[in-house]
């Protein structure tokens, strides 16, 4: 029998830049900047610091976490191993817990000292559902629904943790966009959790895939995204035009509408395509919220 390969420094960063998901990182340092700096409309030490927080350290705890507790069913499935997240070698998975904490610490330690007592709620909150959302004994990711949900948090929390780190005045209007962006966090989680089906099951995973069905839930994702852009036509202006922003998700999940539990794995090609409307959305979303900036400057 051969030997495994030696873990060595470098070996030991790449698996853990793959297990972070870099295509990812945007997902989550990208609503803190976007909500700390329509807030406070400058540039300063903690916008900087909890950008670089959500875009690094804070999914390297996410997905390797996930990776780490996944790891049996990560072996069935043949979409891991690159922007899906890494299949680590086991000797990994104390080295990046490890380096999940550690890299954390120093950041979580900044912003506890420049925030409040309800922004260290809300991030310890946020942390909370990083971790239990994978690991025992709560591994929410195996309770259909809750699952969602959970997913749904990392990413719409830290948009919340930084408007409640500066101070925003909450408006009816803000609490939709926050609602608008958690059922896009829903609805992204449901369709992703389709396509790994037989996987979960043939590891004994739970999902509100493996408990609802293939085709039930892409049928949930599709209702969920269309609230989501529901939710923002009440929204001040020019926020009703973000629920345009949810067409090319429609677009995408919709030719699997029909999907069994036996052809679930074909809703991978609408994943893939899922994560380049990422970009295009976040480009859409961007112009919108530049637009806002200069009518309330």
């Amino acid at each position: 029998m051969t030997a495994p390969a030696a873990l060595g420094p470098g070996r030991v960063l790449r698996e853990l830049f793959v297990s972070s998901r870099p295509v990812s990182w945007i997902n989550t340092a990208y609503p803190f900047a976007a909500a700390y700096l329509l807030t406070t409309r400058q540039i300063d030490a903690t916008l900087i610091v909890g950008t670089l927080f959500f875009l690094v350290p804070y999914n390297l705890a996410m997905y390797g976490i996930n990776d780490v507790f996944d790891y049996e069913s990560d072996l069935r499935n043949p979409r891991k191993g690159g922007a899906h997240g890494a299949v680590l070698d086991r000797r990994m998975h104390p080295i990046t817990l490890w380096a999940a904490a550690l890299s954390c610490l120093p950041f979580v330690v900044y912003l506890v000292i420049v925030g409040s007592p309800l922004s260290w709620l809300v991030l310890a909150l946020s942390l909370f559902f990083v971790v239990f959302y994978s690991a025992p004994p709560l591994r929410l990711k195996e309770r259909p629904f809750a699952d969602s949900m959970t997913s749904s948090i990392h990413f719409f929390s830290p948009a919340v943790y930084a408007l409640v780190l500066a101070g925003a005045t909450w408006t009816w209007q803000l609490g939709l966009v926050i609602a608008a962006f958690a059922l896009w966090g829903i609805a992204s989680h449901a369709f992703g959790a389709v396509q790994d089906v037989a996987a979960d099951r043939a590891a004994g995973i739970a999902s509100i895939a493996t408990a609802r069905g293939a085709r039930w839930t892409v049928w949930f994702a599709l209702a969920a995204y269309a609230a989501a852009g529901l939710l923002m036509l009440p929204t001040t202006w020019p926020g009703p035009l973000a629920a345009l922003v949810v067409v090319p998700y429609l677009v995408t999940v919709w030719p699997f509408r029909d999907v069994t539990d036996e052809t679930a794995d074909a809703a991978t090609r609408g994943w893939k395509r899922f994560l380049w409307v990422n970009q295009l959305a976040g480009f859409l979303v961007t112009l919108l919220l530049i637009w806002w900036a200069i009518l309330t400057a």
